[in-house]
């Protein structure tokens, strides 16, 4: 019982002293890893009020996950996305705890248009269960294009595309407080301009999610 009252302790105490700095008021606020911390010691509590009982081993291992933070909670997220995503042609990668999405623009829309093709529709439903579920991150849609054409129109055609998504996604109950909508034209590139799979790889729209601070 001591070693689970001691684990219930140190958690709250971390809890406590676990603050950040909102850049925008100067308050002092908890982190998210001091919440994720705080569930911890309940959770260490109830073990420790039960640590013989099989129900006690089962949520050991849930305050494992837990404490473990923002990071665990973006694993699992990933996870989530990866499963429903797979085959659909959008790519996932794991930038420390951001998750990042790449939906090919032939895959996403028709040539020079900015509504999503309904063949697309089942992919972001996919995307949007998951995002509206694990609600404590934001979410950077962001449209690039590639070189061929003016600026000005390239520009105005990759904002269209990101907000269209950005719309989609809020269409299935990811709230849109949540969603920063960019564009950016042909101005980051990820592959060669001067051939056509080059051209076809800038064509894009990448959805980052990043874990609330």
């Amino acid at each position: 019982m001591n070693k689970f009252r001691a684990c219930f302790v140190f958690t709250i105490l971390a809890s406590l002293t676990a603050c950040t700095t909102n850049p925008y008021t100067n308050e002092r606020q908890a982190s998210k890893a001091a919440i994720y911390g705080g569930g911890a010691a309940v959770l260490c509590g109830l073990v420790g009020a039960a640590e013989s009982s099989k129900h006690a081993r089962n949520a050991a291992l849930g305050c494992g996950l837990v404490g473990a933070g923002v990071g665990a909670y973006m694993d699992v997220q990933e996870a989530k996305l990866r499963e429903q995503l797979a085959g659909t042609g959008v790519s996932i990668s794991r930038e420390g705890d951001n998750i990042r999405l790449i939906m090919p623009g032939n895959v996403t829309f028709e040539t020079d248009k900015y509504y999503v093709k309904s063949s697309f529709y089942s992919v972001l439903n996919s995307v949007g269960t998951v995002l509206a579920k694990y609600h404590d991150t934001t979410l950077r849609v962001t449209g690039h294009t590639d070189s061929t054409g003016t600026i000005d129109y390239n520009q105005d055609l990759s904002e269209k595309r990101a907000r269209s998504v950005a719309d989609y996604l809020a269409s299935q109950g990811v709230a849109r407080e949540r969603l920063y909508v960019e564009g950016v034209g042909p101005s980051q590139p990820i592959a060669d301009n001067e051939s056509n799979a080059g051209r076809a790889q800038n064509r894009r729209v990448e959805l980052y999610i990043l874990p609330k601070v």
